[in-house]
């Protein structure tokens, strides 16, 4: 049966191929074939499975070293100095007191002065002698208004050179607070003013910088001398404003030298 006819204006080629065409049709031939054999009987080959996407293990990462804790300072008491002239140069030379390496200021003053002042370490402009410096100068300016002659004062710090960020528990620990009342008790001053109080307390064994406030004495060796906890100079240079409770703090401490009752 011819399924189909082409367009009346064909020629007779068409009309054959029209012909062949429909025959094909009838037999139930659809579809074109190749003449190459194939084994439709064979296990199709496994198409392989996506491969699953892989995250890459993370890298290693290295541990931080430990922080190594701070040795003992000076542990042989025999080998401490018994006089003051003596502190210094044990305390420019004893190696557990500073990292190697480090600029060492010395203390400087006279015994048994009208006034000690302690600061926690050196400041960065400090050249060749404690409190040079701007802070140095903010100090001789207090004293002139507190009235104490800058020659009966002895200038001390808790550290012989400047270092980053101290851990002041861990050197207070390492016994540091202890060297610290062996130098007030060569000295043996009148009175004690202690600029950077939540450092020198924590060598203290104070936990909180607000006691500084009550804190009206320093124990050390030989005693108690009368003292007064403020903020470090840099602070006070920075906040002029609160100068004016340092004067306060100063006249309730009551005076200072040969003429005090």
């Amino acid at each position: 049966m011819v399924m189909g006819q082409l367009d009346t204006g064909t020629s007779g080629l068409g009309d054959g191929l029209e012909a062949a065409l429909a025959w094909w049709r009838e037999a139930g031939v659809d579809y074109a074939f190749l003449d190459a054999p194939q084994d439709w009987l064979a296990a199709a080959a496994p198409v392989p499975a996506p491969k699953a996407e892989q995250t890459p293990a993370p890298k290693p990462t290295r541990a931080a070293p430990p922080v190594p804790e701070a040795g003992p300072i000076a542990a042989d008491r025999t080998r401490w100095p018994a006089t003051l002239p003596d502190f210094a140069p044990w305390w420019l030379a004893e190696p557990s007191l500073a990292p190697r390496g480090l600029a060492r200021v010395p203390p400087s003053g006279p015994a048994n002065p009208a006034l000690m002042v302690l600061v926690p370490m050196p400041a960065e402009d400090d050249e060749g002698a404690l409190l040079s410096g701007k802070t140095g100068r903010l100090l001789d300016a207090m004293l002139a208004a507190f009235g104490v002659d800058p020659a009966r004062v002895y200038r001390a710090s808790a550290l012989p050179a400047r270092i980053a960020l101290p851990d002041w528990a861990a050197l207070a620990g390492a016994g540091l607070g202890a060297v610290l009342a062996r130098h007030v008790t060569l000295v043996a001053p009148e009175r004690l003013l202690v600029f950077g109080r939540s450092d020198i307390l924590a060598l203290m064994g104070h936990d909180s910088a607000h006691s500084a406030l009550h804190l009206r004495g320093f124990n050390h060796e030989s005693g108690t001398v009368s003292a007064g906890f403020e903020y470090d100079l840099e602070t006070l240079l920075a906040k002029p404003g609160w100068k004016a409770g340092v004067w306060q703090r100063w006249l309730d401490g009551g005076p200072v030298g040969p003429d005090a009752q």
